[in-house]
């Protein structure tokens, strides 16, 4: 049986306690509308956090932002690689996480002092982006994709190329739910992408109105195992989730949230790479 801590996180965001076992809730009237915690599991050490965001709130805001300018126009790259919380820091965010899987000019996916990441580095989604309207990725095959809604509504669906009524679209994969049953992940093809590993995933509630964000910490032995795409889907379901998806993962997987007390973005977790990686793209809840 898994064994829960629960840390609070009073960062001028609502902070709740309520998924499980014991705890607190901390209301902060500053930023209504997301409530984040922060939890310790035992047997197998993970740590996991969580931000659940009411998208009946007319003054919270879902985005999807590149991290910088296109480099190349009309070539092969669209964005340049940028820390998350630059990205957040730049638009203004109270909240943001990592987006979807990219490749960067002439590097080789490593972690830690061998990672090659970079801000600057010229940068592509492996999935369609959409921001504030303007698509700026396609690719040739569906991906699944949380999409945002010229209406506000949010779905997740697996598009190619963003649609007519589509105002923000952040890619990823695989499908973790789907109306509430697990997807399992398909047959092994890179052990180290099936096993467990740091995590983010997003997922929506049956009615469509409550948006979760989770990032889960991974490869830090005897402190935060990681998870399979399979143990996720069962994380995101005991959220409260009908449908889910993963995102970008490993050394990219990030929250940061909006600390009033000194103005700037805090990373909640702790990424694999020693700091925060230089990503394409984020997905960020601005208020207004």
């Amino acid at each position: 049986m898994k064994g829960f801590t629960f840390l609070c996180v009073c960062l001028g965001l609502t902070i709740e306690a309520g998924f499980s076992g014991n705890g607190q809730t901390t209301a902060n009237d500053e930023l209504p509308g997301i409530a984040c915690l922060t939890e310790i599991q035992t047997n197998p050490p993970q740590r996991l956090f969580i931000a659940r965001v009411d998208l009946t709130n007319p003054h919270l805001h879902l985005r999807v932002v590149p991290g910088g300018p296109d480099p190349d126009g009309p070539g092969q790259w669209e964005t340049t690689l940028l820390e998350p919380t630059q990205i957040a820091g730049r638009e203004h965010f109270s909240l943001v996480i990592n987006g979807d899987f990219f490749l960067a000019k002439n590097i080789q996916d490593a972690e830690g002092a061998k990672s090659g990441y970079r801000t600057g580095q010229w940068a592509r989604t492996e999935g369609p982006a959409m921001t504030d309207g303007q698509t700026w990725s396609t690719c040739a095959r569906p991906r699944p994709c949380l999409v945002i809604h010229k209406d506000r509504r949010v779905t997740i669906e697996s598009l190619a190329v963003p649609g007519a009524d589509d105002w923000d679209v952040v890619g990823g994969g695989p499908i973790l739910l789907y109306h509430g049953a697990i997807v399992l992940a398909p047959a092994a093809t890179h052990k180290k992408f099936d096993g467990p590993n740091p995590r983010t995933a997003v997922g929506l509630d049956a009615s469509g109105t409550r948006l979760v964000l989770l990032v889960v910490d991974g490869r830090k032995p005897g402190v935060a195992h990681g998870m399979t795409l399979n143990e996720l889907a069962l994380e995101m379901r005991r959220l409260g989730c009908q449908d889910a998806i993963n995102l970008d993962g490993g050394g990219s997987s990030v929250m940061a949230v909006h600390d009033n007390r000194t103005g700037a973005m805090k990373i909640l977790n702790q990424p694999t790479d020693g700091h925060e990686r230089a990503v394409a793209d984020v997905l960020g809840i601005q208020e207004n």
